[in-house]
């Protein structure tokens, strides 16, 4: 298996002989009796190019996941315990990704240099799972009982609006206001049915819907209209003047910010150091934030 997945790292064999200073000769028996045992090919390949087939990809997805985990048991019973190292691989949606976890990440992985850390952002729920996923940061509780989740930080949502659109169509005083408003809404699809704490809900209208998050607050921060976000998105700006609050009494539903991973990530010292971190650094975050912490005393 290390052999196979060190070959299509390097995209050769040639490659993967000097990475293992092994010969050519005896890399490419490996790759042939591997695939004998299996009765597959697992790849076109010349002693310089090598692609992989369907069957290959798939053998080496579980590979890199099986040769992971043994290194991480490898770990825990020695002096790795407290030490992340290997390949991390990280999946949130593209605000907060971008606005909060880049920089973290950044900053576990110089606190472990033997960690390398891939962040993917897209605000499309994928299966971490089939994804090969070693963590998800999301909003929201966990739907999957196959998955763990723990929460990182609370969280908050307002509805909030840029001073000129503010100016320019007057501040809403009550829910019901809303319906004479442009509101801006995305997801997939689309969310215009607002709905708060109190049981009460409007659908909204507008004329500018999106399935991207970031780009509803750009619009917002543009004058395009109302907008529902969570605090952890646009602190910042409201700070800054760019956004304002309206109907700053209303409450609204906010699912915390968890870290959901595999049942067989639980004892992967990457995985589990990284939550540990990422909890630490966004609880602290939460209560001294402008406004966050306001509202969640």
């Amino acid at each position: 298996m290390l052999v196979f997945v060190r070959v299509v790292e390097a995209g050769s064999l040639s490659g993967a002989a000097r990475d293992l200073n092994l010969s050519l000769a005896v890399v490419s028996r490996k790759l042939a009796r591997l695939e004998e045992r299996l009765g597959v090919r697992l790849a076109n390949r010349t002693t310089r190019t090598l692609t992989l087939t369907e069957e290959g990809d798939r053998f080496h997805a579980r590979c890199t996941r099986i040769l992971s985990e043994i290194n991480e048991a490898e770990m825990e019973v020695t002096s790795g315990k407290n030490t992340a190292t290997g390949l991390l691989r990280v999946t949130s949606t593209f605000a907060f990704g971008t606005r909060w976890l880049a920089p973290l990440l950044k900053e576990f992985q110089a606190n472990h240099p033997g960690l390398h850390v891939h962040l993917n952002t897209t605000d499309s729920v994928t299966s971490i799972v089939e994804a090969g996923y070693d963590l998800a940061i999301r909003f929201g509780s966990l739907a999957d009982s196959s998955l763990i989740a723990r929460q990182l930080a609370p969280n908050v949502r307002v509805i909030c609006a840029s001073p000129s659109y503010l100016d320019a169509k007057g501040h809403p005083d009550t829910i019901e206001d809303l319906l004479l408003h442009d509101c801006i809404v995305y997801g997939e699809p689309p969310l215009d049915h607002w709905t708060f704490l109190d049981g009460r809900s409007v659908t909204v209208k507008g004329t500018l819907t999106t399935n991207n998050g970031e780009l509803a607050h750009r619009w917002a921060l543009a004058g395009g209209g109302l907008v529902m976000k969570s605090l952890w998105d646009v602190a910042a700006d409201i700070e800054a003047g760019g956004l304002a609050i309206v109907l700053p009494g209303v409450r609204l539903p906010a699912a915390p910010i968890h870290a959901v991973f595999p049942h067989s990530r639980l004892t992967a010292a990457k995985v589990r150091l990284c939550v540990e971190f990422l909890a630490t650094r966004l609880k602290a975050q939460a209560a001294s934030m402008p406004f966050l912490g306001e509202r969640l005393r």
